[in-house]
């Protein structure tokens, strides 16, 4: 079986990488379209993966240059399948390719264009009968139900981890790095700092770093021991929202924060935080699938894909999102009920590496693409 895979960059993107070299080590022919020039661009030939240096990603001004490059490369790879990872190599695809008709899969790395009306109506109106869907989170797939879209178009696959790079290192790094003292409890959060979309709306950061300063401020106030440590820093070149976080916290906070900026290591630092919170407003599966494979126990908002990991009261505890009091309530738990939480980490730590080990993530999303292909030759 040869496959073409769609990215839209070689700087990042590794979710995509390591699956598709799972899918070379199991005989498939693996192309990708990607650009050149990134971090990880040469790492694909490594893994036997060939390459096609071609910028695929949706542009209005770009589009017809775009679509023909998408073309070429389809008439030289041949392939019985195609497999875009991201919205906008998506609609360059399925504009492109219209009239041929080669099996066009999107698997859908986070639910965010599907919260929006309009971005969601593109995509499922883009569609043809060529097309399937495969969600890598159940709330995505619930979306294109809603939309109409029949079940016999749609599967569900995690986009898989190496299991073996989650080995949890007892360092004690962190609380020497902050002076943080033994019997304050650390809460952590590991995330980027996205800076809100004030055209829709948004007065605070997609990730919820604002959400958890209140949050916990509200358990410094009812008593609490505890301190906050922030790992991450701006996305995308917002640095003038990272330091308004950084006021933020101090202003709420005073040195009850600790924000370190981005770190290379974050597994030497997991194992420090008492506590990993995701308080994201919108999310796939998030961090929450790095700290409970770190048996870190983990609390996060109930968005999107959370849920499939963080299962409340089972695996962890979560909480509406944009609600620093009940964030608070979910932190308060499992700093009460240490014995509780350590049976739910436990859980959520067997319940992730189950669902997010590559290797079968690769084999499940073999036997979509066969399944595919049977359909669509009916």
């Amino acid at each position: 079986m040869r496959v073409l895979h769609l990215l839209k960059t070689s700087e990042g993107a590794t979710w995509a990488l390591r699956q598709m070299r799972e899918l070379v080590d199991q005989g498939l022919d693996v192309h990708v379209a990607l650009p050149s020039g990134g971090r990880h661009y040469a790492e694909y030939a490594e893994y036997g993966i060939k390459t096609h240096d071609a910028l695929v990603d949706f542009s209005l001004k770009a589009l017809p240059a775009r679509m023909a490059t998408l073309r070429q490369v389809v008439r030289e790879v041949e392939p019985d399948l195609i497999h875009s990872h991201f919205v906008g190599t998506t609609l360059t695809m399925r504009l492109a390719l219209r009239s041929i008709k080669i099996p066009r899969v999107f698997q859908v790395p986070g639910p965010l264009h599907l919260e929006h009306p309009i971005f969601r109506n593109m995509d499922v109106r883009s569609a043809d009968q060529n097309d399937f869907w495969i969600g890598s989170c159940k709330k995505t797939l619930d979306y294109y139900r809603m939309s109409g879209v029949a079940e016999n178009r749609m599967f569900l696959s995690y986009y898989g981890t190496d299991l073996e790079t989650f080995v949890r290192r007892e360092t004690g790094e962190l609380r020497e790095r902050t002076g943080i003292g033994s019997g304050t409890r650390i809460v952590g959060i590991v995330a980027y700092m996205y800076e809100p979309k004030r055209y829709l709306g948004q007065t605070r950061g997609l990730k919820g770093h604002e959400d958890l300063i209140d949050a916990v401020r509200i358990g410094i106030d009812q008593g609490y021991d505890v301190a906050l440590v922030v790992v991450g820093g701006a996305w995308n070149g917002a640095t003038e929202y990272e330091a308004a976080v950084q006021r933020y916290g101090e202003q709420r906070l005073g040195d009850r924060v600790h924000f370190l900026g981005f770190q290379k290591d974050v597994a030497a630092l997991y194992p420090g935080f008492d506590i990993a919170v995701h308080p994201s407003h919108s999310e796939n599966v998030g961090g929450a699938v790095e700290s409970l494979l770190l048996r870190v126990p983990t609390v996060s908002s109930d968005v999107g894909g959370f849920p499939d990991v963080v299962r409340d009261g089972l695996t962890g505890w979560t909480s509406p999102p944009a609600d620093p009091f009940r964030l608070w309530q979910a932190i308060q738990r499992t700093l009460d009920d240490p014995e509780r939480t350590q049976r739910m980490t436990t859980a959520g730590h067997d319940l992730v590496r189950h669902l997010f080990d590559v290797r079968r993530t690769s084999k499940e999303l073999a036997g979509y693409y066969q399944r595919i292909l049977e359909r669509h030759t009916r």
